[in-house]
């Protein structure tokens, strides 16, 4: 038996249905173009653009096809078992209930229907909760579980020289991976393009952090590394494409080696994120999620269908969420200069400079020991008057003030609730908004779930005004797809003190991430040049002090800039490119608001490189010319091919020009001199 209910919410009002019989009549439930429709052996998600259709099988749901609403593509799809599975679990479940409501939008996320399907299948609980936005080629789906595993989950998966050759049915099985399933996909036929796409942080010491490769599918399996898997049927172009919403890799809880096993006939996303002594008899644990969605032929649909979902994330509030944020740990003073003098006399640097918000890094507190009195409170030798006299010069001059933080991690972070208090207490106090939170580590689900439980008690006391940098520099932490909808991630420390700050390194992460990743939600540094000139070969053309600043300062403006550097300390040449962070300051928003993606070639501090922020007919184009000698070049963009346009110069070394782009959609570009860069508003005429 299946019980239903349905809740409808908007704000205060919420209707209910509740029905305790079997479902025999069909029911159906919209809003927008969004409807989930049921009865006793069917379950049917979809918006305007995708439809997904399951056997409910008693909500051990199996899909039976995905249609791309937008093409009319669908595909049929057929496994033997439940597209959520663990070693163990029983074939039939005892019970499920179905829920279905509207969750409203809020400062931090967008509206979208939400459908809850429980089931108990022996001795555990399975809780699955469906987002459906509208206009959205994508389904997402979070999975909870409660109760007792009845097998072991993780198999050791053995190396592929240590297989025997396949010459029955029985050696072709040994090997295979019997991990927990998170996604199962039965694709049709045998001819399917895969590209899956793995994610490095620790960018302390990673300075790739995308690896692409692609395969085709094959009848025997494939174990495949990353977040994000598309797969494309060779015969038209058009697929499927699975988002692991998890950590990157290494840094995943539980991880069985590889994020995806492929075969003909079967796609499986695994990895839960929790081992089953992470299970409580009682409560539901929060395992990764997976997002699954369509896109139709060609390259631009792929990147725009996975784009449109990660959109929908969280609400960007350029007012909250857009910024150029200043912290002078980059110049390795350290907290040694922390004072209230000396953040006075930044604030005054930066506001020549032109910075939104000023950040005070690790120091600044008199002690970060739960229990005592002065617990992340400001130093009293170092700040006298508490941060009133620098929140109150910051508000004078147009700039937030933010702090850094770590929480504490003793117990496996038990103390979330005294963090969180804490900072909400400098929140209050003095309206800081914005936290750094640094030196993370989360090697159990304990741990992340109390992490997870301190940065929702931020959000909800402040109703979505405080945002969190998240620092993904070290350690094993949460990253591109994960915890990514409470601010934005602190991508990398880069100095010149060690000469492992070169700016088309900068460029090179944010250009490759950005094909996958929203640059919006990234900070890219721009440090101060010229620090440390001695430390790089004196014939290096690459070296910070050759680049002029204001093309630093330009590689970051699609991502958050972050300026990482002590602003007293610029040379009085550095404040001419203040007029350049003004004209970028007030078009932010306007920059940002497009879906960014790479364009040119991959930046090596020889290339033509760049970025297109599309918005319909319209958008910008943000054009580096490195260090070559080509005064010109036809560089390959996301514009249509033979298309007019018209390209206004905005900002940087570049002139306006109406142009037409060729069969590839490539436009002809000029700019004047080596390491010289280009922000256009083009329309397409």
């Amino acid at each position: 038996m299946t019980k239903l209910l349905i809740r409808i919410a908007f704000g205060q009002v919420s209707l209910f249905f509740l029905s305790l019989l079997p479902l025999c009549a069909q029911q159906q439930t919209k809003y927008l173009d969004c409807s989930v429709l049921w009865n006793d052996s069917l379950l049917v998600l979809e918006n305007a653009q995708i439809q997904r259709k399951y056997n409910w099988n008693n909500g051990l749901l199996q899909t039976i096809s995905i249609t791309n609403k937008a093409t009319g593509k669908s595909w049929a799809l057929q496994t033997s078992k439940p597209d959520f599975w663990v070693p163990g679990m029983p074939e039939t479940a005892r019970e499920s209930n179905l829920e279905v409501n509207v969750v409203a939008e809020n400062p931090v996320q967008h509206t979208y229907l939400r459908v809850v399907v429980t089931t108990k299948a022996g001795l555990l609980q399975v809780k699955r909760i469906f987002k459906v936005y509208p206009q959205v080629p994508a389904i997402a789906c979070d999975f909870y579980l409660q109760g007792v595993a009845e097998a072991g989950w993780q198999q050791q998966q053995l190396s592929l020289t240590d297989l025997k050759n396949i010459e029955d049915e029985a050696a072709a099985r040994q090997g295979q991976i019997e991990a927990p399933t998170l996604e199962t996909l039965g694709l049709p036929g045998k001819h399917w393009r895969l590209r899956n796409v793995e994610f490095f942080d620790v960018t302390d010491r990673n300075n790739t952090l995308i690896d692409e490769s692609e395969s085709l599918l094959y009848i025997r399996e494939k174990r495949l590394r990353g977040n994000l898997l598309f797969a494309e049927e060779l015969a038209d172009g058009q697929g499927i494409f699975l988002l692991k919403e998890s950590p990157a890799g290494e840094s995943q809880l539980a991880y069985p080696g590889s994020d995806f096993v492929c075969k003909a006939g079967e796609v499986k996303m695994i990895g839960l994120g929790l081992s089953p002594g992470d299970l409580q008899p009682k409560s539901w644990v929060k395992c990764y999620s997976a997002v699954t969605g369509v896109f139709g032929p060609g390259e631009y649909e792929k990147l725009a269908a996975l784009r449109s979902y990660q959109e929908k994330i969280r609400r960007r509030l350029p007012a909250r969420d857009d910024m150029i944020l200043m912290n002078t740990w980059g110049d390795r003073s350290k907290g040694s200069k922390l004072s209230e003098k000396f953040a006075i006399a930044e604030l005054e640097a930066g506001k020549k400079l032109g910075i939104s918000h000023f950040q005070l890094d690790a120091g600044w507190y008199q002690t970060t020991q739960p229990g005592a009195e002065d617990f992340w409170k400001p130093h009293k030798e170092k700040f006298p008057n508490g941060l009133t006299p620098v929140v109150a010069k910051a508000k004078s001059l147009g700039i937030e003030v933010g702090l850094w933080f770590t929480p504490h991690k003793a117990g496996e972070y038990q103390g979330w609730q005294k963090d969180a208090e804490a900072l909400y207490h400098l929140y209050q106090t003095y309206g800081i908004k914005t936290f750094k939170v640094d030196l993370v580590d989360i090697k159990t689900k304990l741990a992340e779930e109390n992490l997870r439980k301190m940065m929702d008690t931020l959000q909800q006391l402040s109703q979505g005004e405080i945002v969190l940098n998240l620092d993904i520099t070290a350690g094993k932490r949460y990253s591109y797809h994960y915890f990514n909808h409470y601010g934005n991630f602190f991508l990398e420390n880069r100095y010149t003190d060690w000469f492992n700050y070169y700016p088309h390194w900068t460029l090179r992460n944010l250009w490759m991430l950005s094909k996958y990743v929203p640059p919006q939600i990234l900070q890219a540094e721009f440090l101060n040049k010229w620090r440390n000139p001695n430390q790089y070969d004196k014939a290096d053309k690459l070296a910070p002090k050759n680049i002029p600043f204001d093309y630093i300062f330009a590689l970051t403006m699609m991502a958050q800039p972050l300026a990482w550097f002590e602003a007293s300390q610029l040379p009085a040449e550095a404040f001419a490119i203040a007029p350049l962070v003004k004209a970028y300051r007030e078009r932010q928003a306007d920059l940002h608001a497009g879906f960014i993606f790479p364009v040119g070639e991959e930046p090596s501090g020889r290339s033509w490189t760049g970025f297109q922020s599309i918005r319909g007919k319209e958008g910008y184009l943000l054009v580096f010319r490195e260090n070559n000698d080509q005064t010109q070049t036809y560089l390959r963009t996301w514009l249509p091919p033979r298309q007019a346009v018209k390209l206004t110069a905005l900002q940087g070394h570049g002139k306006s020009f109406k142009a037409k782009t060729d069969s590839e959609g490539r436009l002809a570009v000029r700019l004047p001199s080596s390491n010289s860069f280009a922000l256009y508003h083009y329309q397409l005429k």
